[in-house]
């Protein structure tokens, strides 16, 4: 059976199964909203978090090793010893 006639033979049969359902009316408070909108936005903040902590936070970390192995503004100029400058 191809993949299209399969699907078509599944839309037919849960089509047949619908007709006959009656609403159920049920009441989905506010807490439930409020509930899947939480749930939204720590899955957000989550992913977001994520990206920081395994992506960010590295990369971080390997620009300023980059830096340290240059030479800082801050540190003192070493002068050579009378002995070192050859007289």
């Amino acid at each position: 059976m191809k993949r299209g006639t399969l699907t078509a033979v599944c839309i037919t049969i849960a089509g047949a199964f619908s007709i006959g359902v009656p609403p159920a009316f049920a009441y989905l408070g506010p807490g439930a909203g409020l509930s899947a909108i939480g749930a939204f936005v720590a899955l957000i903040l989550g992913v977001i978090l994520a990206f920081v902590g395994f992506i960010w936070y590295p990369v971080k970390r390997l620009m300023r090793t980059g830096k340290a192995a240059g030479v800082s503004p801050s540190a003192p100029r070493q002068t050579p010893h009378a002995d070192e400058e050859g007289a």
